[in-house]
């Protein structure tokens, strides 16, 4: 079942593409695999009104990094904070992945996080930051 979510988000992805100017950016590569992602951010009203992504790299990162802009669209900084990879590896049919392609799968929410964060001026706390790793 995973494998048909994950093929279709990455065959069929949502929010590709560059915003005209994003609030914020936040890019990061994977050097096991090659994956990079970049998350481009727009912020209203305390919440996330566009979201765009682009990268290259394996299946799994590119369909997480689309699920995700989908999962936090529209949704208060305070949501998106409470996203971590039990919520995004549930919604990707929670996938049985080892330890290398786990990275895939969770690099994209890395990258949104560092994005949100910067645009709060912040950094991701610690707790934070070991719920997405």
């Amino acid at each position: 079942m995973y494998k048909e979510i994950i093929l279709d988000y990455y065959k069929n992805p949502r929010n590709r593409g560059s915003l005209e100017s994003p609030q914020s950016i936040a890019r990061d590569s994977n050097p096991l695999c090659g994956d990079v992602v970049e998350m481009q951010l727009k912020f209203s009203n305390e919440k996330v009104s566009e979201i765009r992504f682009n990268g290259d790299g394996c299946a799994i990162s590119q369909a997480s990094a689309s699920m995700l802009t989908e999962l936090v669209m529209g949704k208060s900084i305070d949501e998106v904070r409470k996203i971590d990879k039990t919520v995004l590896l549930e919604n990707l049919g929670s996938p049985n992945l080892g330890a290398v392609r786990i990275k895939c799968a969770l690099l994209p929410l890395k990258v949104m996080k560092t994005a949100l964060y910067q645009y709060l001026g912040e950094t991701i706390p610690r707790e934070e930051g070991s719920a997405i790793s």
